[in-house]
Order: structure tokens, then sequence, then C-alpha cells
């Protein structure tokens, strides 16, 4: 998993609304699937680019008819942040609302332990806002440096996990993830569900490596639902096919049946006014068709014993 341990550098400049944060960029150096950013606040593009997306809920939070209410991540935010509450709703926005509706509403309808592996920014205040079911496992694979930083300021303001649920941070600059979120408890013989929002995702190869990852951990029937960078569709040379065609043989490829959601639609269904403007992300809501690494040791070790008992029993006729 050696791509994952290197995190990328955002956009030297990210605009959220009217905000807009500048910071200078530093020299990098390449190395594998991601680049070394330098670790410096004023200059961190990850922690910039994270700030930019809490702005955003913030903004949300206080217009009239928020779609949800981040109480937390005001902590985040500059205090000049300038307001823009206008009618029109952002993607990022009804986004969230979607991946927060799918999560709740699928975490719902697991009996016993629920597992939820969150892919963020480092600044996802979902382990603290959403209504979790007892005895959710809440596990938040971001860049550490960032998760150190909001985990501070949430616990200034006084942000706690639901009651019976337990929350464990995996620091995406591990060499391995995989194994990690073993460590800590993940079970692949146990329904999960997972979320893809804010992670720097900076090759279509990390991407692949991420879709492995999950390919490998979730069982049969389980739910990957979040967004993409759009970019990632023209990282094939000589790639002509459509983006829907393209999201199915990547997808496909690592064992998941995928499905694109329509922003527009999103807007549609919950009565608001989609923003203006291109948007570069892609929606979506896959399926795993596999079966997780652990059901398939399971299955082995039933096979072999079943085998081993037929033998046993075919020696005894004898």
């Amino acid at each position: 998993m050696e791509c994952l341990s290197r995190i990328g550098s955002a956009p030297a400049i990210a605009t959220v609304s009217n905000v807009r944060f500048k910071f200078k960029t530093t020299k990098t150096k390449r190395s594998g699937l991601w680049l070394k950013a330098k670790v410096n606040d004023e200059c961190d593009p990850l922690l910039q680019s994270a700030i930019n997306a809490a702005s955003l809920r913030f903004q949300e939070t206080h217009r009239p008819e928020p779609l949800f209410v981040d109480p937390y991540a005001g902590c985040f935010v500059p205090p000049d942040i300038q307001m823009d509450l206008k009618k029109h709703s952002h993607h990022y926005c009804l986004a969230t609302k979607f991946i927060d509706d799918k999560l709740l509403r699928t975490a719902n309808h697991i009996d016993g332990l629920k597992q939820v592996v969150l892919l963020t920014d480092g600044m996802d205040t979902r382990p603290y806002r959403l209504n979790w079911p007892t005895s959710t496992i809440i596990f938040d694979i971001s860049p550490e440096r960032v998760f150190k930083n909001s985990a501070e300021k949430l616990e200034g303001v006084g942000a706690k996990i639901p009651r019976s649920c337990v929350f464990l941070h995996v620091p995406l600059e591990s060499s391995k993830i995989l194994q990690n979120l073993c460590a800590k408890g993940f079970n692949g013989n146990q329904p999960s569900i997972w979320a893809i929002q804010g992670l720097p995702v900076m090759t279509l190869a990390s991407f692949e490596e991420i879709l492995f990852i999950i390919s490998s951990l979730a069982m049969n029937g389980c739910l990957f639902v979040g967004e993409l960078p759009a970019w990632l569709t023209e990282t094939e040379i000589g790639n002509k096919s459509t983006t829907k065609k393209w999201m199915d043989k990547l997808f496909m490829s690592n064992g998941f049946r995928v499905d694109m959601v329509s922003y527009n639609e999103v807007s549609s269904k919950l009565g608001k006014e989609l923003a203006p403007g291109s948007y570069k992300n892609i929606l979506f809501v896959a399926e795993q068709l596999r079966y997780s690494d652990d059901q398939m040791d399971t299955w082995r070790r039933e096979f072999q014993r079943v085998e081993e008992a037929g033998d046993e029993e075919g020696f005894e006729e004898l």
C-alpha cells in the first residue's frame, strides 16, 4: 500500500463561495504516487482544502433552511469569514446531505455491529454530528496532521462521539492501511459501509488502490458512496469512452457495481435550487459484488472442514 502513504498537494488557490484562501506552494519532491507537502499550517494545502470544505458546511448551517446542521464547522473557519447565504445550494453541500442520509439509512438497517469507514480530508465532523445507532464503530482514514489539528479544535468546543459508539483514526500516510484497519478491529465478516468525501486523491492509481482495499475488506453487498474528482476520468491516455462507461469499467474491475448520482436530481428531491456553474466531482453509489477476504477465508476453512469430515467418515465405512 505504498502509494497511499504519500500525501499529495492541493491546488495553490482554493475558493469557497466568497471566501478566498491564498497560500504559497512550496517545492515538493515527487515520490511514488503522492507528493509530499510542507507541514505548515499557513501554507499546508491539505489543511486549507479541509478548511474550505468546513467553511461551506458552516455557511450551509446558517442558511434559513439548511440541508444539514454542522454545529462544529465553526471551530475550523476564520473569524472573519464572509458569509454567502444565497438561495442556491452548493454541490458540495448537496453531496454532504446525500452521503449523510445514505450512511445513516444503511447503518440503521444493519443488525448488530455496524462498521462505518470514512475516507476524509481530516475535518469530517460526521462522527460527532450524526445520530449514529448503538454499537457503531467509525473508522476515519485521513491525513494525520489535518486530523490532529481538527481533533484539538473539536475537543476545545466539547464535541463528543455518541454514547456506545467508537471512533478510530487510521493515518492516510500509513503504508499498511488495510492491515491497520484490521489491527484496530475492522472485521471483514461483519457488514460495513464506506464513504469518501474530501480525501486527497492525486492519481488514478491511488484511487484504484483505495478500491482494492475496500474490495478486500467489505462484505458482499456492502455499499461505497461518495465523491471522486472528475479529472480521474481523463487520466487514461487514449480513453474516449463516456464517463459512465469509464466508471463502470473502473469499479467493476474491482468488484463493484456503480451508479452515478445526478446533483440536479438530488437538489430536486430535496426541493433546493442548485448553484450555477460547473462542479468537478462525481457523486456515486457502488455495491460490492465480491466476497471479502475474510469471507473467503471462512469459506475455505469450512470447505476444508467438510472435506476432512467426509474423508474420516469414508475411512470408517471401509
